[in-house]
């Protein structure tokens, strides 16, 4: 997105990407209102909205037995009262090829970076290594956008603060069958320990374990597997059947934190790279594109005039820091209590206080859509 927009104003872009092509399972697959307003902005929303996908209006929690909506989208001032939900590889698809209509765009794939150039006591670009060999890429920025696990933070030394998280997801896949739930969007079990994505012939269903039980849970075996997600699931039992083996159960270690210092002269990092977010709500994908936003309209300008500067760098950060700093505060609270317990422990503590108040006064399931869909600190686009 930020090598999109950047392009679009003028300057001359190269997006380094590690893979060869944008397909990964079990993604963060929501682009929530906010992102889709920015979509709105580019000119691209009616294209988009294009590709398959489904979308939700809400989003709905069981609770007590009953079915509750968590989150309200339908009195937002935009133009998608929505979260679509949509394979992230295509939204990734879309953005490079509208990006590669522009000339001064360019996209490298595969090309795993090695390490960066320093020269005067700032980043002046980076090594990487592809199939055709060695890769120099010399630049007036160089922007670590490459996830969770940057190689590029590290190798730039940014200091990480991590704040931790009690659980891990267990996604997999299960069919989607006439009489399941109705909702594109749901959580159930006593503690909300069950997620289900709606994905047209598949449900794409994750289930919460306590932070590093994995091991625990294969070695209880597969059938005590299926009867612990069947126990919170709201579709049948007889679907857990369908996880036929532990290939089927993909890993996604869970964790949040954030980089002390964003920035090294000739270097800025945006998204999970700045800042690694809970899958809760899905508000990773959708910061990360604020953060590009932001990043292309403080920044286009000091790069076009050649004058890029520390301060500018500084000020992408101090633009971005409250909204990461307030995301991620409501993600810990969303995660509800913290108490660490076994995956296969048998008593479960109830859901989240949030939950149980929106569950008593739906009201706040409008407050709810305005802070999952838009976010703490919204982002125009501003470039032509």
């Amino acid at each position: 997105m930020l090598g999109l927009l950047l392009a679009r104003g003028g300057l001359d872009v190269t997006v380094v990407e590690k893979h060869g092509d944008f397909l990964r399972d079990f993604r963060g697959d929501t682009i929530h209102p906010s992102t889709l307003e920015v979509m709105h902005e580019l000119g691209l929303l009616d294209d988009l909205l294009k590709l398959p996908h489904t979308q939700a209006p809400r989003l709905h929690a069981e609770i007590g037995g009953r079915d509750v909506t968590l989150a309200d989208f339908s009195r937002l001032p935009t133009r998608c009262r929505f979260i679509a939900f949509m394979p992230q590889w295509d939204f990734l698809d879309f953005i490079a090829r509208e990006a590669q209509r522009l000339p001064n765009f360019h996209l490298v794939m595969p090309a795993q970076v090695d390490g960066l150039i320093e020269a005067e006591g700032r980043i002046a670009g980076l090594r990487a290594t592809t199939p055709e060999g060695a890769l120099t890429l010399r630049a007036a920025l160089v922007v670590g956008a490459d996830g969770r696990n940057s190689v590029l933070r590290q190798k730039a030394g940014l200091e990480v603060e991590s704040f931790g998280s009690p659980s891990d997801v267990l996604w997999m896949k299960l069919s989607h069958q006439p009489g399941d739930p109705p909702y594109v969007m749901g959580h159930g079990g006593p503690r909300q320990d069950f997620v289900m994505v709606d994905r047209g012939d598949y449900w794409q269903c994750g289930y919460v374990v306590r932070k590093g039980s994995f091991a625990d849970v294969k070695a209880g075996g597969l059938e005590a597997f299926r009867a612990l997600v069947a126990a919170v699931s709201p579709l049948p039992a007889s679907r857990m059947d369908e996880i036929a083996g532990w290939d089927d159960v993909q890993l996604l270690s869970v964790r949040i934190d954030r980089l002390k210092r964003w920035w090294r002269p000739g270097l800025i990092c945006i998204g999970d790279a700045a800042h690694a977010m809970s899958p809760i709500g899905g508000f990773g994908v959708n910061l990360a594109i604020q953060d590009a936003v932001a990043a292309a309209n403080i920044l286009a300008r000091p790069l076009k005039e050649g004058r890029l500067e520390a301060r500018d760098l500084a000020a992408v950060e101090a633009r971005r820091r409250f909204p990461t700093w307030a995301t991620q505060k409501l993600q810990l609270m969303m995660r509800g209590n913290r108490r660490k317990r076994d995956a296969t422990e048998k008593t479960r503590a109830g859901p989240p206080g949030f939950m149980r108040s929106i569950a008593r006064w739906p009201v706040l399931a409008h407050l709810a859509g305005r802070l999952v869909g838009l976010g703490f600190r919204r982002e125009h686009v501003r470039l032509p």
